[in-house]
């Protein structure tokens, strides 16, 4: 049995190098926090805050972190990682719901828990995949994601000469540019490589029947998170009057909230994001609820390498998972971060299997990326 001694929160930047947009959002640069807890005997696990939207959400979530979750850890004994993440959810999900900041309080959390499973599965000389679960596979498939919404067609054809048998273009950015880019996309591509999409909740319900066409003649596989608030019932009345198939839960937070998602024959696929949703911790969870139900699970990744690690050892661990996302744009905080960072080939990734995260850190590159540096003593 261990304590954490202590807690080093960091946020690291880097500039958008090549216009990364979302419909409701340009990002203007990349962003990551990064929590590192250190125990009694030296050893130290990482672990990742999604802090992408909005630009002020390092000041926040460092706050949080700071004056909420961390000094939950000082003088528990930590060997018990689920535990804990029951305790800090029991916690802080209510000053959450009071706050209406769910989300950031749980995306606070998901560092804690991350760096914590690091820590354990350290201590125990295996990835996390075989300490939290049991590694199930070596490899997975992967879909390249975040084309658009400019040079859409040169994009789809760069991830076809990589072998990427699967990619995803962002829409709504108004119906004759994503019909647009639809198009360009699917041309590129041939009738081989299969095409989803993403439309960050960028429709109403009606628009977002009116493009059900649209990605019909595209060839969609799938598309995420169609309807803005992202309700149950605008996505169960959108399978109802078009029967898409539909992807969503990248911003939904806590079991119960995924649980009747699950259960609705409107979701095919759940997305929970292992820096966002609560951890590895929730993330497994998710996937025990998604076997029940039968849905299938591509968790969302769209932030740096602490993240990318760890969603790997979920993909490891979970037969549910049937595919990642693997963001093709420009991320100088995930692989320059990573001594030797995993990579596709030919649509599949290789899961790496050493002790912790299954990867390691470049410490260079993570001072170098470094903007801001605190240190908490927690024991």
């Amino acid at each position: 049995m261990t304590r954490v001694a202590h807690a080093r929160v960091r946020v690291l930047r880097a500039p958008v190098r090549d216009g990364i947009a979302m419909s409701f959002s340009p990002l203007r640069q990349r962003t990551m926090v990064l929590v590192s807890l250190t125990d009694e005997d030296g050893r130290t696990g990482h672990g990742e805050s999604w802090v992408n939207y909005p630009p002020w959400a390092t000041a926040e979530r460092t706050a949080t972190l700071r004056e909420g979750v961390l000094p939950l850890l000082a003088g528990r004994r930590v060997d018990d990682v689920p535990a804990v993440h029951a305790e800090l959810c029991d916690r802080l999900d209510p000053l959450g719901r009071q706050w209406g900041a769910l989300g950031p309080v749980r995306q606070a959390v998901s560092a804690v828990d991350v760096a914590l499973w690091d820590l354990r599965a350290r201590r125990a000389g295996a990835a996390i995949a075989r300490v939290a679960a049991d590694r199930v596979r070596d490899r997975v498939e992967v879909y390249a994601s975040s084309l658009g919404p400019e040079s859409v067609a040169e994009q789809a054809a760069d991830c076809r000469a990589a072998g990427h048998a699967a990619v995803k273009v962002k829409l709504g950015f108004g119906r004759e540019t994503d019909t647009r880019n639809l198009a360009a996309a699917r041309e590129a591509l041939g009738a081989d490589v299969s095409l989803y999409a993403d439309a960050n909740q960028g429709w109403g319900l009606d628009e977002a029947v009116a493009m059900a066409p649209v990605l019909r003649d595209a060839g969609v596989g799938w598309i995420e998170e169609p309807v803005r608030g992202d309700e149950l019932a605008d996505l169960e009345e959108l399978h109802r009057r078009t029967g898409l198939v539909i992807a969503t839960g990248e911003n939904l937070y806590g079991r119960g909230k995924f649980q009747a998602y699950a259960a609705s024959p409107a979701v095919a696929i759940l997305q929970p994001d292992v820096a966002k949703a609560g951890g590895i911790t929730e993330a497994f969870a998710v996937c025990d609820l998604a076997e029940k139900h039968g849905t299938a699970v591509m968790p969302h990744l769209y932030g740096g390498a602490a993240a990318f690690a760890a969603t790997l050892q979920v993909a490891a661990g979970s037969r549910m998972v049937s595919a990642l996302e693997y963001d093709i744009r420009d991320n100088p905080l995930r692989d320059p971060l990573l001594v030797s960072p995993p990579t596709p080939e030919g649509g599949r990734l290789d899961l790496p299997d050493l002790p912790g995260l299954g990867v390691r850190f470049d410490a260079a590159a993570l001072e170098r990326a470094t903007d801001h540096d605190e240190t908490l003593e927690l024991s």
